[in-house]
């Protein structure tokens, strides 16, 4: 996959989908190319997969990680002041991980006038696996309310389309197969699919989209080890 060449990227998508993964790994592949990068989590749904987790890995990368400034806590929250800096620091890239429903994606429209000034990509996040994403008409619907909410048009779809340790490269190809369709119907591009590295050279030359591996980095609630508490970081910090 071809490296987002734009100031801001803005990744939204319905929960479950993975889109948060998908934000992790791509801030972390553009670090890894000598970039210099932000990733700011507004995601103000789903308090259980949220960038923010994985805060301590990133800055260790050297990536600037943004959060709302109730640290991921599921209230509404108090949008960040920092985060300005996105939208001014022209020699850095940033990733925004946007909420799954329009009602996280209508944070969005308070950064309208500063998103009208500079160059932005917005990649909505399917997987077909997800019962909300079974149907063409069920997610261009999906797609038209987060831009409603968002005062900001998609520009491109991200097949994401996986079963967690049971996903197969049979079902990342029919979720390709099924973008294409979705992306047909709605003229736009498909950015990439999303697998983990050990589906690489099964899928070499099958996609409709170029591929981008990554590696699990999110906890669901039922793996929380005792090292970590048995806790989420913003549930720590109540």
């Amino acid at each position: 996959m071809k490296l987002p060449e734009k100031q801001i990227t803005i990744i939204s998508g319905h929960y479950g989908t993975g889109k948060t993964e998908f934000a992790v790994n791509l801030a972390f592949a553009m670090a890894r190319d000598g970039r210099k990068t932000a990733l700011a989590d507004l995601d103000i749904v789903n308090p259980y997969f949220r960038s923010y987790e994985r805060t301590r890995e990133l800055e260790r990368e050297g990536i600037a990680v943004f959060v709302t400034s109730n640290f991921g806590k599921a209230d509404i929250p108090a949008l960040p002041p920092d985060i300005m800096s996105i939208f001014v620091n022209r020699q850095q890239q940033s990733i925004i991980d946007l909420g799954g429903d329009p009602v996280g994606a209508r944070v969005l429209g308070y950064y309208q006038p500063q998103l009208d000034r500079v160059d932005f990509d917005f990649w909505f996040v399917i997987n077909q696996k997800r019962v909300e994403n079974r149907t063409i008409e069920g997610v261009v619907r999906y797609l038209r309310l987060t831009e409603a909410a968002s005062k900001q048009r998609i520009t491109g779809i991200v097949n994401n389309t996986h079963l967690g340790d049971e996903t197969t490269a049979e079902v990342i190809l029919r979720g390709d197969e099924f973008a294409g369709k979705v992306a047909e119907v709605i003229n736009l591009p498909i950015i990439c699919t999303v697998g983990e590295h050990r589906f690489e050279e099964k899928l070499k030359g099958r996609l409709n989209g170029s591929f981008f591996a990554i590696d699990r980095y999110m906890t669901k609630p039922w793996e929380l080890s005792d090292h970590e508490g048995g806790q989420f970081a913003w549930q720590q910090e109540t």
